[in-house]
């Protein structure tokens, strides 16, 4: 090439660099979100424990009473004063036990924080953990609403059958169902087997029907009617 003459060989970009640029961008926007299944617990737990109780505690009490009356208007005003009994009790013994959970963790962080030298660093640590602590008037709501939707299956699919031995039937079938239901909710949230969650919610609610309605109908066997 002869001396001063243009040189027109310019940068050629690297298809490489870009693809490469790309792949980062993409990389980083696609990054999961990380879910902490151990935050999620705390309220899964009072939630599910509300539902299966209103449901398991209801039922189980509308059978009750129709060990030793047939009639459906019976069953139905100790399935509702259970219902309310029961949401008022839930609520007020999960703030209870929260509570004092959040009393004696923030007591322990606040002792920590004492003994330790390092005040600031330890005070950013103790806020944190502290987020992560409970809420006992959350936890409250939600045993009472979860109670209260768990118990309204009993008693609603028991208020329109007017025979005694369908309406007993009825309510075995769709209590079963919704523990089926309760369970796969619990498994999906909190990621654990779906199949021994269902069997769980299942036989611990025929237990409860089964005992309660046999106990019953034994007392019941002994003399004293309603």
């Amino acid at each position: 090439m002869a001396a001063g003459a243009p040189n027109h060989v310019g940068t050629i970009p690297n298809p490489a660099n870009g693809t490469t640029d790309q792949n980062k961008q993409t990389q980083v926007t696609d990054v999961p979100r990380v879910v902490d299944y151990w935050q999620r617990a705390q309220w899964l737990r009072a939630a599910v424990l509300g539902a299966n109780d209103g449901l398991v505690s209801v039922a189980s009490l509308m059978m009750g009473v129709g060990a030793v009356n047939k009639d459906a208007k019976a069953m139905l005003l100790a399935g509702f004063a259970g219902l309310v009994a029961g949401a008022c009790g839930m609520a007020i013994g999960e703030f209870v036990s929260v509570f004092t959970q959040y009393e004696v963790e923030v007591g322990q962080m606040k002792r920590d924080m004492i003994k330790s030298e390092q005040g600031e660093r330890d005070l950013e640590m103790a806020m944190e953990k502290r987020k992560s602590i409970p809420n006992p008037m959350q936890a409250a709501l939600a045993s009472a609403f979860s109670f209260s939707i768990g118990g309204l299956v009993p008693l609603l699919s028991g208020s329109f059958v007017s025979v005694y031995k369908i309406r007993l039937l009825v309510i075995v079938v769709v209590v079963s169902l919704a523990l089926v239901a309760f369970g796969s909710v619990g498994s999906l949230l909190g990621k654990t087997p779906m199949t021994r969650s269902c069997v769980r919610f299942m036989i611990g609610g025929w237990m409860a029907m089964a005992i309660t309605f046999g106990l019953t109908k034994l007392l019941s066997a002994g003399g004293l009617e309603i």
